[in-house]
């Protein structure tokens, strides 16, 4: 009889403790995977694919469009015309225009504010894509609305 009950206890503890483990795996967060971003740019700007490795380098999984004219697009997204650069690319709900650097991109995720996206008009000397040595021009990343209201969300 007290053999059948040992092997009971241990049975029943063996299970409960394989519970343990499956509710703990459950529980554990997934490992975060890389932010996926699309971009849409032209096949020949390197500019452009200077800003994807940037950003490939910074943690995000880009998926390239290479399109001969981006108007369309910018369009779309409701991109008003003295806010567009380059190329144009979404990532999680948000429009991201211009030469921004990865670590604005992070914050805008993290503080996800209510604005159609973020942009840096023109092309900015030392921005992300755009270093050449130690010219470095000092620019404004600007959030903007889709009634085309803009305000400065970092400084370079």
């Amino acid at each position: 009889m007290r053999k059948q009950s040992l092997l009971a206890l241990l049975a029943l503890g063996t299970v409960g403790l394989a519970l343990v483990f499956a509710i703990a795996a459950v529980q554990k967060p997934a490992a975060a995977g890389p932010t996926r971003i699309t971009v849409y740019k032209t096949p020949t700007c390197g500019c452009c694919a200077k800003w994807v490795d940037h950003m490939k380098a910074a943690g995000f999984a880009p998926t390239v469009h290479d399109l001969p004219e981006l108007s369309a697009i910018k369009a779309k997204h409701g991109i008003p015309a003295n806010l567009q650069s380059c190329h144009t690319a979404l990532v999680d709900g948000y429009v991201v225009e211009g030469h921004i650097p990865a670590d604005v991109v992070q914050k805008l995720l993290k503080e996800r504010p209510k604005v159609a996206g973020i942009a840096v008009p023109g092309m900015p000397m030392g921005s992300p894509g755009m270093e050449q040595g130690d010219l470095k021009d000092p620019y404004d990343v600007l959030t903007f609305d889709l009634s085309g209201n803009t305000k400065v969300f970092a400084k370079r």
